[in-house]
């Protein structure tokens, strides 16, 4: 198992992009830009990225996302098969226009412009891979940082519930055949990642804190889904993924959505926390714990022994700074359901979910990942 497993600060995945490439991608979009100049612009967004991580004293980096125009793109952007349209920098400005801070978001869908997984699509032929995008991520990423790398990739759950099966029977009659064929492109991922030396991979999960919100519970049965059958069946996928990779660190993230400082979902773990938490076989699991949507502590006794639970303590979608104080009193109310040595903190969730990220500035983002790492300081030491 990889020391990996026990580190006490880590970081969820994406962060702010810097304007310069927002620029850039948008003059890719209107044919004013080639691929090798984005790329460039890649590259520095990159390397920026992990000298703040790395500055701001973080066990583990990520490349921010810097490639991903939504976080989602690990699948979609990687595979072939779905009915789904080719998203733009303008497309997700405008799903988020006039987003207002902490408030329930519902995003519209356009049948014509709706991307793959991060909108609810049906397919066209069976998925197949068709680029590694996870894999190129890691490939420049692990070059220029100092400190281990994490790659981050959406998982089956969430795949599968921005599947529309109802308009995909002829091609995959039932959810396991779907399931399977995500199961198996997304293990080859993996083994290409192993390969290549990444040593923690984190699957995204924002799709489990469904079972728990009463409209998308009521989604599912509207579409004559079984929400328990769903769960059941996303927690074997899951625990599916990452079979046979010895010496790899895998994590897990739950949250409840994390757009432009919106929300998806809300609701506490407690109903469905025995199962998923004692169910999941991942090495870390990474908790939102911002807000009282998330509810309390308590759902944290199921979790088993030889397991870490990194508490997303510090908020990343506003620009207010937790203070230490209420943080630590925050940890130590967690360790009366879980001893203090399976616990570490980070963020809630990334900084940018997708590229027109959440309404903190690049300081707020610097001073919210000091503080994750002066928090492990005073509570665990160096």
């Amino acid at each position: 198992m990889s020391d990996l497993r026990n580190i006490r600060t880590d970081v969820v995945g994406s962060l702010l992009r810097p304007d310069y490439l927002k620029g850039a991608r948008e003059m890719v979009d209107e044919g004013q830009m080639d691929a090798d100049e984005l790329r460039e612009a890649e590259d520095r967004a990159v390397r920026e990225a992990v000298v703040l991580q790395e500055a701001a004293g973080l066990d583990v980096v990520t490349d921010g996302e810097m490639r991903r125009l939504n976080f989602q793109d690990s699948f979609g952007a990687s595979v072939t098969g779905f009915d789904a349209a080719k998203a733009d920098l303008k497309f997700y400005e405008a799903r988020v226009h006039g987003a207002a801070p902490l408030q329930r978001w519902e995003f519209p869908v356009d049948e014509k412009k709706a991307t793959a997984v991060s909108q609810r699509r049906p397919v066209v032929e069976k998925l197949r891979l068709a680029r590694n995008l996870p894999l190129e991520e890691y490939q420049f990423v692990k070059t220029v940082a100092t400190k281990p790398v994490k790659v981050t990739l959406i998982g089956p759950d969430r795949i599968a519930q921005r599947f529309d099966h109802q308009r995909s029977n002829a091609i995959y009659p039932t959810m396991d055949d779907f399931i399977m064929d995500v199961v198996a492109i997304q293990q080859a991922m993996i083994q290409s990642l192993v390969d290549a030396g990444c040593r923690y991979i984190q699957i995204d999960a924002p799709g489990y804190t469904a079972y728990v919100d009463k409209p998308s519970l009521d989604a599912m049965r509207a579409r004559g889904e079984d929400p328990m059958e769903n769960f059941a069946r996303s927690i074997k996928a899951d625990n599916e993924l990452i079979q046979g990779f010895d010496g790899v660190t895998f994590g897990i993230h739950i949250c409840r959505g994390n757009q432009r400082s919106m929300w998806h979902r809300e609701g506490t773990y407690d109903a469905i926390a025995e199962k998923l938490l004692n169910g999941l076989n991942h090495d870390r699991i990474l908790l939102e714990y911002d807000s009282p949507r998330a509810g309390t502590f308590e759902a944290l006794r199921f979790v088993p022994k030889g397991k870490t639970v990194v508490l997303g303590v510090v908020s990343t979608k506003v620009a207010q700074l937790e203070k230490l104080d209420d943080l630590k009193r925050r940890i130590d109310d967690a360790s009366r359901y879980i001893p203090m040595d399976q616990l570490a903190v980070s963020p809630q969730c990334g900084f940018a979910s997708d590229v027109i990220g959440n309404l903190v500035t690049p300081e707020d983002e610097k001073r919210k990942l000091e503080l994750v790492v002066e928090l492990a300081r005073q509570v665990w030491g160096k």
